[in-house]
């Protein structure tokens, strides 16, 4: 036992070390780069949304590259894949893209919109090479959703038919393979179930069992920057996107992070970050995904500069 924990402690500075070489290296050739995955709905660059994030970075950034993950050889099939394209092929499909990529082999800041920040934390607990030095998540969900009391209006009839399979069973094993969002659906009156069912997020918020390599990996990020809209219309419960959810058992009172068990047993090692200084929890007023230029530069900027 004392000799598995002394190689998880030398595999854990090993990590450490690449991302401040990571560091190192961008700083010296340059701003780092920066990697970005949209939400539900989206796609890779919708001027309106993502072209319009790269666009506002770019311009304070000067020489830095973006690269706005795009899922599938067409927008269309992009946007198609963020409801229906199992989310470990998608996490796998971006690992290898990353790893391809030689702009961004001495690290890179990620950042996730919505369904995109819990993707990108899976990245940087399955893979950590490239090293990601900071994660920002901007609305991400990270443990899970209990409804979608509504949706980016474009799709309003997809969301209507994801409530409908979601209501049919959520973790049958033909609704968990076919929708992306089945597989962070968080039924906090079927935890069982879900540990059990869950295909993605009860694996990497180790529910199931604890890979120490998914802990490590996750604490040797920098920055773990966590954005909740204050006035949240869109996920259920907001106080998901703080790593917060629903007292297990019933699905009224929210509890924080550091009152979780995931917390308290420190399964991904979140506890330990968050005493290091690793997490930042920042609150924006609007409802989902809505924040000003101002509020970015001003709160989001920071960590990718």
């Amino acid at each position: 036992m004392a000799s598995a924990k002394r190689v998880a402690v030398l595999q854990r500075l090993l990590i450490l070390l690449g991302a401040c070489c990571g560091r190192i290296s961008g700083s010296l050739a340059g701003p780092l780069p920066l990697v970005i995955w949209h939400g539900m709905g989206d796609s890779c660059c919708n001027p309106m949304s993502m072209g319009y994030i790269k666009e506002l970075v770019e311009k304070k950034i000067p020489g830095i590259y973006v690269l706005s993950l795009e899922i599938g050889r067409s927008l269309i099939e992009d946007m198609e894949n963020s409801f229906f394209l199992d989310v470990n092929d998608q996490v796998a499909f971006v690992c290898d893209k990353l790893a391809n990529d030689p702009k961004l082999q001495g690290g890179y800041n990620a950042m996730g919109f919505s369904q995109g920040g819990q993707f990108l934390r899976a990245v940087v607990q399955r893979c950590p090479s490239p090293p990601m030095v900071n994660l920002i998540s901007v609305g991400g969900q990270h443990q899970g959703v209990y409804g979608f009391p509504r949706c980016p209006g474009e799709s309003s009839h997809l969301c209507d038919w994801i409530r409908k399979m979601l209501d049919i069973g959520a973790y049958t094993k033909a609704v968990q393979q076919r929708l992306v969002q089945a597989q962070y659906w968080h039924d906090p009156l079927k935890e069982e179930e879900y540990r059990k069912h869950s295909l993605f997020l009860a694996d990497i918020n180790q529910e199931r069992c604890i890979n120490e390599t998914y802990k490590i990996n996750l604490m040797s990020l920098k920055k773990f920057v966590m954005v909740r809209f204050l006035n949240d219309t869109m996920v259920d419960p907001p106080a998901s996107e703080w790593f917060g959810y629903y007292r297990s058992g019933q699905a009224k009172e929210t509890v924080p992070l550091n009152e979780t068990a995931l917390y308290k047993e420190d399964r991904l090692g979140l506890k330990e970050m968050d005493q290091g200084g690793q997490l930042e929890f920042l609150g924006a007023e609007g409802d989902h995904l809505q924040f000003s230029k101002e509020w970015f530069y001003e709160n989001i900027l920071p960590f990718l500069q």
